[in-house]
């Protein structure tokens, strides 16, 4: 068994390359090819894959991580924000496109039951495709994405009541105390997921993040996940909405853009997964025999349930486009309908003919979703152009807006590692007035710092996810501050990738990193070991009176060649290092002039010292005020402090005629 699904997966993801990367370069959902990819391996296509069981339980496994990832994005806060939407929105849409494409049906000449049965099919969209293109066109924080979403979450609670519906619909015993108990288990349930989100989980995620092991770090976000969702299907929800759930859960601790990297791999490959096995779904035979009848029902529902979804979303009060936008969202007809279908086809509820066409009209209206979305911005522009009443154009519901991460910063700093670099960078910015954000990976850090107001969080630099939450795509500058080398390379790279444009400062302990922090994409490396030698030389040549512009640039020469000039000594030395060296035969000394030495009342011309001695006086220090235009006329007093400049054997001879009392 392991074995052919083993089969099964090495030849789906082998069909998918090629296809995906066709589409890709031809500017096409990759989600197109994944379901072109399962009708061609599927049963009703070349028969690669005959056993859609193994397949069917990954695409579930898909479904459940993409639910927990979106959860994740979210928070309670913000779902409480949409409960407008999920209520009013979700019912009105639901109620509106179930009503009229059973009256459809009605007219077609099927029963009253299974007409209003395939009304809820008609009903539901598809979560998954939705929100993935949503979340590839980064909108979904916008108000159609949000309006969209919030419609789905209720379509997906709806799903359940409607498994409960089905045995009445069909003619079979059912009880009315299944209904009252998923009530209560479902209140119980949101009780549950209050307190896990309050207390529970920030705790036991605190535990596992201070031993800073990845791999327990995972293990506890997937059993947590897991967890929920077991629970919500033995009261009798879906894992998908048990997944959300978990995902909200995790959603309000300070890890949750961590666990949300970590997963979006898995998700991503299970997605994919998923996508394939609603292509296998596509009988190509039924299609061929039918194809009229199926092209103008699909076009039919597409176009139903883009008016209905359009009239909901206006009814409760949103402007033209994003009732355009979510009408053409949310036109599909979802996963969760091919899953109801199955369960009224094994109750009786509808004939293989009938299920075997709402298949493929289901499939193709999702092969068609990323187009279609794509003719709602087009459709938008060309309605707001129209003479169209000023309520329908700015919606009657004044209170709705665009919602945007809290604290989107732009050209911001980005600090990555809070230990003292990292703290006097954040420190600098602060002073200064530039936005920055901080990424750690201590959580006990975040925690305290957090508590003071910072603007940190818990995660590794490295992580996509992460990168993206503190705001890489419009920063303008990160500094790397991380020590451990290897670390620090996966920062830069992927720092690099997301953004090209930002500029990366990098700090390393190891010579042996300067050149590979500047392959991975580092701008700046910084060497504690080479910086701390031009500090000393720089004080030297201070000393040595080289001028400062000269020193300066000789600082800015080796940071620019890398510090080459340090790590390889055999290269031949500036001409300006060898003004230290022009002052090697002399001294520069401070002298006090005493209190009753024979210079004291005698002016610079007097003491006539420049060519008796061959010393020049630079300046004189009297009572703290500097005198440094002198002339031949200046004199000299007791306690005055002379600056001089003399060769070494002349410097007692000078001292002694300064210092030494009249005899």
């Amino acid at each position: 068994m392991a074995t052919d699904l083993l089969t099964d997966l090495l030849i789906i993801f082998g069909l998918s390359i090629p296809v995906v990367f066709t589409f890709s370069k031809l500017k096409i959902a990759p989600l197109v090819g994944f379901l072109l990819v399962g009708i061609l391996a599927g049963p009703f296509g070349l028969g690669l894959v005959q056993d859609l069981g193994n397949i069917e339980m990954l695409a579930e496994i898909g479904v459940i991580l993409l639910l927990f990832t979106i959860g994740m994005e979210f928070s309670l806060r913000e779902l409480l924000q949409l409960r407008r939407i999920v209520i009013f929105g979700g019912g009105l849409q639901l109620f509106i496109t179930t009503l009229a494409a059973a009256f459809i049906f009605l007219i077609l000449g099927i029963s009253r039951e299974t007409a209003i049965f395939l009304g809820l099919l008609v009903a539901l969209s598809s979560t998954a495709i939705v929100l993935k293109i949503l979340q590839e066109k980064g909108e979904i924080y916008s108000l159609h994405g949000r309006t969209s979403l919030g419609i789905l979450i209720f379509q997906d609670v709806a799903a359940v009541m409607i498994i409960l519906l089905i045995p009445l619909l069909a003619g079979t015993q059912g009880t009315e105390k299944s209904f009252v108990e998923l009530i209560l288990q479902g209140f119980g349930l949101i009780l549950f997921t209050i307190f896990s989100a309050r207390y529970a989980v920030p705790f036991i995620m605190f535990q596992v993040a201070k031993t800073r092991n990845s791999e327990l770090f995972l293990l506890s976000v997937v059993a947590i996940g897991l967890a929920v969702a077991w629970l919500t299907s033995m009261v009798g929800l879906s894992l998908a909405l048990g997944a959300f759930l978990a995902g909200l859960i995790i959603s309000e601790s300070e890890y949750s853009i961590q666990a949300l990297g970590n997963l979006i791999p898995f998700r991503d490959m299970f997605m994919s997964i998923f996508f394939i096995s609603m292509g296998m779904l596509l009988d190509l035979g039924v299609l061929r025999e039918h194809l009229p009848l199926i092209l103008a029902a699909t076009l039919g529902v597409l176009i139903l349930k883009a008016a209905a979804n359009s009239l909901s979303t206006f009814l409760i009060g949103f402007p033209l486009h994003t009732m355009i936008l979510v009408g053409f969202s949310l036109s599909q007809v979802g996963e969760f309908s091919l899953i109801l279908a199955k369960v009224g086809f094994t109750s009786g509820l509808i004939i293989t003919e009938i299920y075997q066409e709402f298949l493929d009209i289901a499939v193709i209206s999702m092969v068609l979703t990323p187009f279609i979305m794509s003719m709602g911005y087009r459709t938008t522009s060309f309605a707001e152009s129209l003479p169209l009443p000023s309520i329908v154009k700015t919606g009657w519901y004044r209170h709705f807006k665009e919602h945007v991460p809290q604290d989107a910063p732009e050209n911001h700093v980005i600090v990555i590692g809070f230990g003292i670099n990292g703290r006097n960078v954040a420190a600098a910015a602060k002073s200064s007035s530039i936005p920055y954000r901080i990424i750690e990976i201590n959580p006990e850090t975040v925690r305290q710092e957090k508590q003071k107001g910072e603007h940190i969080l818990y995660g590794d630099a490295a992580q996509k996810a992460v990168l993206e939450h503190a705001g890489i795509r419009t920063a303008k500058s990160v500094v790397v501050t991380a020590g451990d080398p290897v670390s620090a390379r996966r920062v830069i790279e992927a720092a690099r990738r997301l953004n090209p444009e930002v500029h990366i400062i990098a700090r390393t302990h190891f010579l042996s990193e300067l050149d590979k922090f500047h392959i991975a994409g580092a701008d700046e490396v910084i060497s504690d070991e080479f910086e701390s030698s031009i500090e000393i030389f720089t004080r030297v040549l201070h000393r040595y009176l080289v001028p400062s512009s000269e020193i300066d640039s000789l600082g800015s020469t080796l940071r620019s060649d890398h510090y080459r000039m340090l790590r390889s000594p055999d290269i031949p030395r500036k001409k300006f290092c060898d003004l230290a060296l022009d002052f090697a035969d002399v001294e520069i000394r401070s002298i006090r002039v005493g209190e009753l030495s024979r210079a004291a009342g005698m002016t610079i011309g007097d003491l006539n010292v420049r060519k008796k001695y061959g010393v020049s006086i630079l300046a004189i220090s009297r009572n703290h005020k500097l005198i440094s235009e002198m002339q031949a006329e200046t004199e000299i007093h007791s306690n005055d402090i002379l600056l001089v400049i003399s060769p070494p054997e002349k410097l007692d001879e000078v001292k002694k005629l300064f210092e030494d009392p009249v005899r």
